[in-house]
């Protein structure tokens, strides 16, 4: 089990070249992912996204890329002749209009925007395109690291909650044992004390008694209440992403309980309930940051 907080940091040195990512993740319900690169290297951004993809199921992702490279190899260095010639005209055009002395060198023409640019050859452009995804998947097995850390923590966190969801249901379970025959004592007073006599229709008697069983029956929510916890519990022990799988054992849970409240006319059984939902909805935060 992983969680989706998490930070990963990698750096690589090959040649000159310097690569630093690094990675932060948070809760979301799908997949997003922004990537900051440098200008010259945003060719690159669809494969990252791609081998993130490859390596986690959900979260919100923001990744950082840092690239220096200090080396010549690879390295082109072109001169636009053309623009270059064309600042020179029209900067001697405007030294004669407003006659000045031009004092024209080539390092200040190099200067100008996109007179001089430093190219990468197209084999340079590769071979930084796979350092870079190195440095990435070795940043990326730092966060997955450290949300599998995370994901532990949550997952006994999680393991100690259901017992006690499962020992409050095993108690409205043993609350409910009787709650029929109590109802039937019940009824035969009220009967007697309205009509004031000791002679009861039997045959009405057990047909309210049927109904009232039938409306206050929770042998089936238990049922499927446990099987839902069992399922979590599975759930947990799965290598494979699982949060929303959970989040939707959770809401299948809460039904459950809330359908053993409506039914439920003993205190006891009232209370226990309004427990079970507030433990449920410790549960949910919980599942809210699991992958």
């Amino acid at each position: 089990m992983n969680s989706m907080t998490g930070f990963g940091r990698a750096k690589l040195e090959r040649e000159g070249r310097e690569y630093l990512v690094e990675i932060k993740s948070v809760n979301h319900k799908y997949s997003d992912i922004s990537i900051k690169l440098p200008h010259n290297l945003l060719y690159l951004e669809d494969k990252m996204r791609k081998a993130v993809l490859n390596r986690i199921a959900r979260g919100k992702f923001d990744i950082y890329v840092t690239y220096n490279n200090y080396g010549i190899g690879g390295k082109k260095v072109i001169i636009n002749k053309e623009l270059a010639k064309l600042y020179i005209e029209q900067l001697k055009e405007l030294a004669e209009e407003t006659e000045i002395t031009s004092g024209l060198r080539v390092t200040e023409i190099s200067k100008l925007p996109d007179v001089l640019n430093v190219q990468m050859e197209e084999e340079e452009s590769d071979i930084i395109g796979n350092e870079l995804l190195e440095c990435l998947e070795n940043a990326l097995d730092n966060l997955i690291d450290m949300r599998a850390i995370e994901g532990n923590k949550i997952k006994r966190d999680l393991e100690t909650r259901l017992e006690k969801i499962a020992q409050n249901v095993d108690e409205i379970l043993q609350h409910s044992t009787g709650l029929v025959e109590e109802y039937v004592v019940k009824l035969e007073e009220r009967i007697k004390k309205i009509l004031q006599t000791d002679v009861i229709d039997q045959a009405r008697l057990a047909q309210e008694v049927v109904i009232y069983s039938d409306k206050c029956s929770i042998e089936e929510e238990i049922t499927r209440l446990k099987s839902h916890i069992m399922q979590f519990k599975t759930l947990l022990e799965q290598e494979e992403p699982c949060g929303k799988k959970l989040d939707f054992l959770v809401q299948e849970m809460n039904r459950e309980v809330n359908t053993i409240g409506s039914k439920s006319g003993k205190l006891e059984i009232t209370n226990l309930v309004v427990e079970l939902k507030t433990q449920i909805e410790d549960v949910r935060e919980q599942i809210q940051n699991i992958e």
